[in-house]
């Protein structure tokens, strides 16, 4: 058979960090973590650890026997970079084996470190996230003319598209879901080498076959079944009778197969039983290769212009699919508004319906944050390097990476000195310079994509995502303080109160305007019935819950003792409720996610 198949897994796991300790930005980050034991079933051991990412990450260490028992490249696999770094730092041995195999035995895909939604940041943050995937996985792609690209959650615009494609010399291949694009009639291009145009330049994209991949994660579908979808399933008749190759691909989550042996002999077996049929299993950014250098026999068009497929822009792999008014995925999930009618919607949570309104305006409060911090950032280094260009700070923010993740490049040998680093600022006092790149990295970490995942706010990925931008706030309030630039101290004050204040937003955003899917989902009610607590130690919403556990510990005495009046310090507490789609896990507190000890 001329039928191809290949695999992708997508490797995301998000810290339980509560609270990142001060530093200079001499150093990478320290920080402090949730204390919430939970076991998991993992293959057929119970592994038990201090939090949830502690747990999952214990499951990486089957990674190696798993993917490094199959064919050389037949799948790929992209690794968060703060989640690889988190492996190094908790698990060694782990690491080296996952580096060796994305080395030596499977296709390495770069992925956006910190696993924000690319298109919900600005273009500045979008450009420096990019430059950095590209920078962590060098060692991986180096040699590589084409390479895979996993946006988070595969949430794609022409112009992330454009910036990612633009952030390195090599050819792109975007791993998506064939629910993202827009007018593919013809049957022939499906499973080809199809071109998606980034502005000025072209990409190429695939799209996963979201039924069979799903069929396989959630194990709807046994082995037998499994091969015939495939074999007789995805079977394109004229390409056969053409003698073209054409892929079947398709992506999930690595956990879908590490957490079971059933389920990964399932895989081993499929695949077998695959290649049994005649059909060859390759990865889908290698199947792209052969085909651009003639080793696969292509079709009139094939690799070019005449095989472009357009994709909707701001779709994803995982939305909320029932609410598509055009057949399509969206950001829906993560906005909580739909925006084609620009209509709030609803989830049930817990048996009853729950206003996402508060995805929105967490989303707009984090631009709002994330734009002052990088204006604060940029204005610092402007007073006393008025001449830096903006590309000059962009080049050392980007290089800042080889600090933060610094013991990645060192076991790279790669640079990760200050003379390097500040090379693009090397008139800069790098004592500020360098606390300016942390402020500045501690704000990226905090656009986690994670708690819009959820219908309720209340979850430990909301706190940690808070945790981090009220550190950096706070620390650049610190540097301005220190500066003697009171007025723009006082300013970012401001910015951090409106977390302080979260639920204010109702009226200064003035949500009440916007049309809900039902109508009550912008009422009043809605809105702070969203925004309840789901612990029994704190009434505070999570959002102020976790910008006062970190003002508890940073801010300047004089402005904690202020806040004192309005802020009860003593439910300044971590505990979060537990998040729905975890709950398999054995925890030893079933009724919330807890914090066991202080900072």
């Amino acid at each position: 058979m001329y039928q191809k198949f290949g695999y992708h897994f997508h490797a995301y796991q998000p810290g339980d960090l509560i609270y990142i300790h001060d530093g200079s930005g001499w150093d990478p980050i320290k920080y402090s973590e949730r204390l919430s034991p939970v076991s998991l079933k993992i293959r057929d051991i119970e592994v038990k650890s201090r939090n949830w990412t502690r747990t999952v990450i214990k499951a990486y260490e089957y990674t190696s026997d798993a993917l490094g028992s199959l064919k050389s490249r037949s799948v790929s696999v992209d690794f968060e970079p703060f989640t690889l770094y988190m492996i190094l730092r908790y698990k060694p041995k782990i690491y080296a084996e996952i580096v060796d195999l994305l080395m030596n035995k499977v296709e390495p895909v770069p992925t956006t470190p910190f696993h924000p939604i690319m298109p919900h940041l600005s273009t500045f943050e979008q450009e420096i996230l990019a430059r950095i995937s590209f920078d962590f996985y060098e060692p991986f792609i180096k040699d590589k003319d084409v390479v895979g690209y996993w946006l988070p959650e595969n949430v794609i615009t022409k112009e992330t598209a454009k910036i990612i494609a633009e952030s390195t010399q090599k050819e792109i291949v975007f791993l998506l879901d064939e629910r993202q694009f827009v007018g593919l009639h013809f049957p022939q291009a499906k499973f080809s080498c199809n071109t998606y145009k980034c502005d000025d330049k072209i990409g190429y994209v695939f799209g996963r076959d979201h039924q069979l991949s799903d069929a396989f994660a959630f194990n709807t579908l046994d082995v037998d079944g499994l091969v015939r979808a495939v074999v007789e399933g995805r079977i394109d008749v004229f390409k056969e009778n053409s003698e073209i190759p054409y892929l079947v691909y398709l992506a999930s989550d690595l956990e879908a197969l590490l957490s079971n042996p059933q389920q990964l002999d399932k895989f081993i077996t499929w695949l077998s039983k695959l290649e049994e049929k005649g059909v060859e299993t390759i990865n889908a950014v290698e199947f792209i290769r052969k085909k651009r250098n003639g080793e696969f026999k292509r079709l009139e068009g094939e690799c070019s212009e005449h095989f472009r497929i357009n994709v909707k822009d701001y779709s994803s792999w995982s939305d909320y699919y029932d609410l598509s008014i055009d057949g399509r995925t969206s950001d829906i999930r993560w906005l909580g508004m739909r925006r084609e009618d620009s209509r709030v919607i609803n989830r049930v949570y817990k048996g009853k319906k729950v206003s996402q309104l508060w995805k929105y305006a967490f989303t707009k409060l984090f631009r709002e944050l994330n734009r002052s911090i990088r204006f604060g950032v940029i204005d610092l280094i402007h007073k006393y390097l008025p001449e830096a260009s903006i590309e000059d700070i962009k080049e050392f923010l980007v290089r800042y990476a080889r600090i933060f993740f610094r013991e990645h490049y060192e076991y790279f040998e790669m640079d990760t000195t200050v003379e390097y680093i500040m090379e693009p600022l090397k008139d800069l006092d790098p004592t500020l310079a360098l606390r300016l790149g942390r402020i500045y990295y501690i704000m990226l970490l905090a656009n986690h994509s994670d708690p819009r995942f959820w219908e309720n706010i209340d979850t430990r990925v909301t706190f940690e995502n808070v945790s981090a931008i009220s550190k950096a706030l706070i620390e650049l309030m610190k540097v301005y303080i220190d500066e003697n630039m009171h007025e723009r101290a006082n300013y970012i004050l401001l910015e951090y109160m409106k977390l302080l204040a979260f639920p204010q937003l109702y009226y200064d955003y003035e949500l009440f305007k916007m049309p809900g899917l039902e109508g009550w989902e912008t009422s009043e009610k809605a809105w702070f019935d969203s925004l309840k607590s789901e612990v029994p130690n704190c009434d505070y919403n999570v959002i102020t819950r976790a910008a006062l556990y970190v003002g508890n510990e940073d801010l300047p005495e004089d402005i904690r003792n202020a806040l004192e009046v309005l802020y009860d310090m003593k439910k300044a507490v971590a505990d979060t409720g537990h998040i729905s789609g975890e709950m398999h896990g054995n925890w030893e507190n079933k009724e919330w996610c807890e914090h066991r000890a202080k900072v």
